[in-house]
């Protein structure tokens, strides 16, 4: 007995395996219900996807969402796109989506955006409903040297015929910024600009910004425009100190040229100086040679003596050091006495 419950445990167990097996291969469950949703794939077909690696319910769960829908999908080209790494679901919902907003998006444009790396169902929906962004603070500087500080609002939406290879926020948001510092370094003066910061958004929405970008700008509005230093002062004091410094190294040149100029001068007076001792120096000794040879007498001499005593009387009357320096003699002398 026993070893007939164990036989027929085992069977019931094999049976179960083998359902479980017909079931995972064969999903007769999701055939039934594509079936009834007005979906055309058979069993084998199924099967086959089991077997290249494409889980059926993706396929069939879109196939009828898009029927339901009203749009014609192949099933091979959902299976290939699925095979090629793309979001099946998003595809799907994309071009539901579109659809339903008119916007005439096929499969194989959705598709190629898809396998792009963007998101076809968040750019349908921008382009059904616009998204607004908000650039960085942008500085100017007007011709009159204020330096403004500026922020616009951009509203775009998305432009799919240019999703593929199109540029992004990124090269939108450079555009604006460049294009608002061209406006207001334009301006006259920065008043005419806080007067009509709206003249800031004609001159940029002017330039086509949007060309070559997977946007459409609406409009840009400037939100809000701020005062920032004067720049124009600040190059003119820059340029102050630079000509003061300029003007003192030059100066300081002058300055040193002329001090070397002393130096040699006064090395020039040492070295005249010094030729004039030298030659004072001769004077003895000529006078020794011409005692010798008879032709200076002792009577030239006390004469000669004589004029260079009162030589030197003469310079020192005319001398005013010589006069304070005898005063402070005599009142010295009158101290102590």
């Amino acid at each position: 007995m026993e070893a007939n419950f164990l036989i027929i445990i085992a069977i019931g167990v094999a049976a179960l395996f083998g359902l479980w097996i017909i079931f995972y291969f064969i999903p007769v469950g999701l055939w039934f219900t594509a079936l009834l949703s007005g979906v055309k794939v058979s069993l084998l077909q199924l099967v086959l996807m089991r077997w290249r690696k494409v889980p059926p319910q993706a396929i069939v769960r879109n196939l009828i969402a898009s029927t339901k829908a009203g749009l014609k999908l192949n099933r091979d080209e959902l299976e290939a796109h699925y095979l090629a790494g793309g979001n099946v679901v998003s595809v799907v919902n994309a071009l539901i989506s579109a659809d339903k907003a008119n916007m005439g998006l096929d499969f194989k444009t959705a598709t190629a955006i898809d396998l792009a790396g963007r998101d076809v169902l968040e750019a349908v929906r921008m382009s059904v409903n616009p998204k607004v962004i908000d650039t960085p603070p942008v500085t100017a500087v007007a011709k009159d040297g204020i330096q403004l500080i500026a922020k616009a609002r951009i509203t775009v939406r998305t432009n799919i015929k240019q999703l593929v290879g199109g540029a992004g926020e990124e090269t939108v948001l450079a555009r604006v910024g460049e294009g608002v510092v061209s406006s207001i370094g334009s301006a006259d003066s920065h008043k005419s600009v806080l007067e009509n910061p709206d003249s800031i958004s004609k001159v940029v929405l002017g330039k086509g910004l949007d060309s070559g970008t997977a946007f459409e700008i609406l409009s840009i509005d400037i939100a809000d425009i701020d005062i920032g230093k004067n720049i124009g002062a600040v190059l003119q004091m820059d340029q102050a100190n630079a000509d003061k410094n300029i003007a003192q190294a030059k100066a300081e040149e002058r300055r040193a040229m002329a001090v070397a100029i002393e130096q040699e001068m006064k090395a020039k007076a040492q070295e005249a100086r010094a030729k004039v001792i030298e030659a004072e120096v001769q004077i003895p000794l000529a006078m020794a040679e011409a005692f010798r040879s008879g032709n200076l007498g002792i009577m030239d001499y006390y004469k000669f003596k004589n004029i260079q005593a009162d030589t030197q009387m003469r310079e020192s009357i005319a001398d005013p050091s010589q006069d304070r320096k005898r005063e402070g003699i005599r009142g010295k002398e009158e101290h102590e006495k």
